[in-house]
């Protein structure tokens, strides 16, 4: 293959990459504050490409309003499924979030495929994002580049916030030694439950941005929640920047994989992932427990 296209396979693997840290830095914030492992990530990330699809197609309400309302309302079910169900298995190993999690999104899925069947429904792409830009080795589409700075920005903002802000250090003080903190006035279940829910408000914004590229389909959040875990894996459960760094990294290199050795593209990842836990089990940016 030639530079020009090798060039373009990157730029394309650089936007599956985007969506790999967005959801994986969902998940290691509720693993990493929470202690759960939350594998109806990839059903919030459903939920919310379909709440953008519901709100165009239902009420007119178009792409710009939805990536604020999406979250929002993936949110807030995510907070309502904590307090009721998953805040009872806080203090249960780690199997049992996994399985209770694994129920719901069963239960999600499966409800949605039941309403809108499994085929695949469209979603426009915003007018001010349509159309492209000729690079000279490729094509890129406005909305792709959109969704790689929109993705990037709002993976490190989270970041930031999280390990270089005040209501950062409480979250993280308030799932480590959360009668310290109690003792000093905070509200410490409110805070757990802030950070469940914006861990999953930010699978429902991966949905809103992924719902243009990809079809609307009850399928989507399975499809892609099992290589999340993956990435998750690699960077170091639990760690906000592997999450990141490492998701965007495995997206570029499958797209290489794509241009070297089609055929490993879709195992590149996993092939990964035995080879770090062999020789670095905690993951590359995590700690040993």
């Amino acid at each position: 293959m030639s530079l020009n296209g090798l060039l373009a396979q990157l730029l394309l693997g650089l936007i599956n990459g985007s969506f790999y840290a967005m959801l994986s830095l969902g998940l290691a914030i509720i693993f990493g504050l929470l202690g759960i492992v939350n594998v109806a990530q990839g059903a919030f990330y459903m939920l919310g490409a379909f709440i953008a699809w519901m709100a165009l197609t239902y009420y007119g309400i178009g792409y710009w309003p939805a990536l604020l309302l999406a979250p929002l309302l993936t949110a807030f079910v995510g907070i309502i499924l904590e307090r009721t169900i998953i805040s009872r298995i806080y203090q249960l190993d780690h199997l049992y979030g996994l399985l209770l999690t694994l129920g719901i999104f069963q239960v999600m899925q499966g409800l949605f495929v039941y309403w809108y069947g499994t085929a695949g429904l469209s979603y426009s792409t915003p007018s001010p994002l349509t159309g492209g830009h000729n690079l000279g080795f490729m094509y890129l589409p406005n909305y792709r580049a959109w969704v790689v700075v929109a993705s990037v920005a709002i993976c490190f903002g989270t970041w930031y916030g999280i390990e270089r802000t005040r209501l950062g250090a409480y979250l993280r003080a308030a799932t480590e030694n959360p009668t310290l903190v109690r003792a000093f006035g905070i509200n410490v279940p409110l805070l757990v439950t802030a950070a469940f829910g914006g861990g999953v408000a930010l699978a429902g914004l991966a949905g809103v941005l992924a719902a243009p590229i990809y079809q609307v389909n009850p399928l989507m959040g399975g499809n892609i929640i099992i290589t999340v875990f993956a990435v998750v894996v690699i960077g170091g459960l639990g760690s906000i920047l592997g999450s990141i760094v490492t998701g965007l990294t495995l997206g570029v290199l499958e797209g290489l994989s794509k241009v070297f050795y089609p055929e490993a593209s879709s195992m590149v990842i996993f092939a990964m992932m035995i080879v770090v836990l062999m020789i670095k089990p905690a993951g590359l940016f995590g700690t040993e427990r």
